[in-house]
């Protein structure tokens, strides 16, 4: 395999080390450009402000992250990562329901975010052609303009302005990219979705009593929209604590309120639907500050309709696409990015160009079917702004019977539980024996109005 010479990744977050680790395997020189300092543990960090809220690794992303790391997910469990039975120690309420509880054959890893990080950037750290460079930030792109093409960055250590170039530049710096502003001074307009949620997380770490009747290691208490806008989770994590995160839409959380005391924060607690959080935290001691994270909007950027992108220039993660983290796809969705990454650079016969227009191609429809569940639940909401699907009144009806279903039929769930964890496509959900409950659930209620 011929190795291409040097890949320039702009951003050291989750799609950025994923994508180095694969990219270290097809280019000589792999560098990551990071603002923030150099991690010396499993702490949050600046860049990452969300990292201090609860995360979620699907299925899908555990599954993907395990064949680019192989054996992370043993490192995670050494170092206090909780393994659960997904739908066993699970209890969730969701849709006015309790879902069912059984023994799926299906494990989950619960951790914090900066815990899954730090194992991913030791790993890389061992990988000899990959650099990190902290303390660096991005200035602007050096721009061929007679070729069209990115071929290298200008950075700041604080101390001074440098040109690295490269064969290959990567945007994973996430939503707040600056390639956008840099495309739109040039003329190139970028086709983008966006809808407006007004978000909000709530985050707290706790310290719980023993106690023998727990039979759960992580509650979803979510809210039955529209009528109720506030939800929560509380998750064991490593260091035997628990997080506990709120989540508000439509600016439904009083956020000067919460952050008063800690009391004000178990007060939040009671707004639930249901008030099981707020008896498991009554004795709880808190560990660690509050706090709030915001996502105003979530955003589709388009770059694989832009036939003008200049050359040597790759996006990906949230950089294409900030997702609603409520439902816990975006990690786990820049490792289906990186693994198509992955499968696209093994094909030696094609140019980088061609990759890299193969790759934004595929990025679209790894998102497609995700975003499309989004904002199914989003727009439950009267006061989400954006542009709704046209068939959104069908599949508002079709997800609320298979929600609620899934506190009746085990079948129904545990397909359920394959289509959430991106596993298996949201088709299969249309099957002949779930279509036939859905209409006879449908039919039933219909003749007991």
């Amino acid at each position: 395999m011929q190795r291409r010479e040097k890949a320039i990744i702009l951003g050291g977050g989750i799609s950025g080390k994923l994508t180095a680790r694969v990219l270290s395997n097809f280019y000589k020189e792999v560098i990551i450009i990071e603002r923030d300092q150099e991690p010396t543990g499993p702490f949050p960090r600046k860049g990452a402000p969300q990292g201090n809220h609860i995360h979620a690794l699907l299925h899908a992303g555990e599954y993907g992250l395990e064949k680019l790391f192989p054996g992370i997910t043993e490192n995670f469990y050494s170092t206090g990562a909780v393994k659960i039975n997904s739908t066993q120690d699970l209890a969730w309420f969701h849709h006015g329901v309790w879902k069912l509880r059984y023994d799926g054959g299906y494990t989950t890893t619960l951790q914090t975010r900066p815990h899954l990080e730090w194992h991913v950037e030791q790993y890389l750290r061992t990988i000899p052609n990959i650099t990190i460079l902290y303390n660096n930030t991005f200035r602007d792109y050096e721009y061929d303009e007679t070729e069209n093409r990115i071929i290298g960055i200008k950075i700041n250590d604080g101390s001074s302005v440098k040109t690295i170039y490269g064969d290959l530049i990567v945007d994973a710096s996430g939503a707040s990219s600056m390639t956008t502003g840099w495309l739109k001074n040039r003329g190139i307009q970028i086709p983008e979705e966006k809808v407006k949620i007004g978000l909000i997380y709530i985050s707290k770490v706790f310290q719980l009593p023993a106690d023998l009747n727990r039979d759960w290691t992580i509650k979803l208490v979510y809210p039955n929209p529209p009528q109720e806008k506030i939800g929560g989770t509380i998750s064991k994590i490593e260091g035997n604590r628990y997080i506990v995160t709120f989540i508000g839409y439509h600016d439904e959380i009083d956020e000067k309120q919460v952050l008063k005391n800690d009391s004000s924060f178990l007060e939040l607690a009671k707004k639930l639907p249901k008030d099981d959080i707020y008896q498991a935290l009554k004795e709880a001691v808190p560990v660690s500050n509050t706090s709030v994270f915001r996502v105003p909007q979530i955003i589709w950027r388009k770059y694989e309709k832009i036939k003008q992108l200049p050359n040597g220039l790759l996006l990906i993660g949230d950089t294409i696409c900030r997702i609603d983290p409520v439902f816990g796809q975006g990690m786990s969705i820049a490792v289906l990015e990186t693994l198509a990454l992955q499968n696209l650079l093994q094909n030696e016969h094609q140019s980088q160009q061609q990759l890299i227009r193969a790759f934004q191609q595929r990025a679209a429809k790894i998102i497609a079917p995700i975003w499309s569940m989004v904002l199914t639940e989003d727009f439950r909401y009267p006061a989400t702004i954006g542009k709704k699907p046209f068939i959104l009144p069908f599949m508002q009806w079709y997800s609320k019977n298979i929600f609620l279903l899934s506190a009746q039929n085990q079948e129904t769930y545990h397909t359920f539980i394959k289509v959430m964890n991106l596993v298996r496509p949201i088709t299969i959900l249309m099957n002949p024996k779930i279509l036939y409950r859905v209409l006879k659930r449908t039919l039933l209620n219909h003749s007991i109005k």
